[in-house]
This record gives structure tokens, C-alpha cells and sequence, in this order.
């Protein structure tokens, strides 16, 4: 399974990877911020997407929206500091499909994962 990571942070995509290893992902690729994810994510095809809310050039919300609005339909978890239920709120609308709060535990992301999975059908 193909997954994007979509992060500004080095350190929060690495420690990403070695969660997603230990579960058995290793096709993974990396984006910076929005911009980035966006000129990846057509020649990559991720079955999954791990995005960030807040980054500089393009945020993970600015993303998803455009991301959605050119067709695409992988799942996106939003992995982010934003717990407000407002928030949560509006990124569902955008077309997020599960969130995952830093800090989170391995077990927290390997089940917001599975759980995500289950609800999409595969593509």
C-alpha cells in the first residue's frame, strides 16, 4: 500500500515512517507542505494520505480541498495539533476522512489507519 506523508516537519514524517514500518507500510513517500503533496500525489498514487494541518505555503485543510476538487479519492487522515471540534468539523467537509491528534501513540495511529481502511472501498 502506497502511502503520502504530507508534513512540514522532518522529524514528525520520520517518526511517521518508523510507526508505519513497524505496522508493514514501507511504499511511502514525503511531501513538504501542500504545494509539494500536489505536484507528488498524481504520479505517486497513494492508496492513503497522512496530512498535516498547519504548514507554510499551502495547508494540509487547503490541500484536501484542492486535492478533492481535482478527483481525488484516497483516504486522508489529517494528522494535526487541531482538536477543536470546529476544526475536526470543517476538515471532515473538506473531505477528510479520520483524524489523529499530536501527540499520538503508535497504537493510536495504527488504529485511526485500520480504521479508516475499513470505512473506504478499495480503490
Amino acid at each position: 500500500m502506497k502511502i503520502l506523508l504530507v508534513d512540514d516537519s522532518k522529524t514528525m514524517r520520520n517518526i511517521q515512517k518508523g510507526i508505519l514500518s513497524q505496522l508493514g507500510y514501507t511504499d511511502l513517500e514525503e511531501a513538504c507542505d501542500g504545494l509539494d503533496a500536489l505536484s507528488k500525489v498524481g504520479a505517486y498514487g497513494p492508496d492513503l494520505l497522512l496530512v498535516d494541518w498547519n504548514m507554510p505555503n499551502m495547508d494540509g485543510l487547503t490541500f484536501v480541498k484542492q486535492y478533492r476538487a481535482k478527483g481525488g479519492k484516497s483516504p486522508i487522515i489529517m494528522v494535526t495539533t487541531e482538536s477543536e471540534k470546529a476544526r475536526v468539523v470543517e476538515a471532515i467537509k473538506a473531505g477528510v476522512n479520520n483524524y489523529v491528534v499530536k501527540p499520538f501513540t503508535p497504537d493510536s495511529l495504527a488504529d485511526r489507519i485500520k480504521e479508516t481502511l475499513a470505512k473506504v472501498p478499495a480503490a
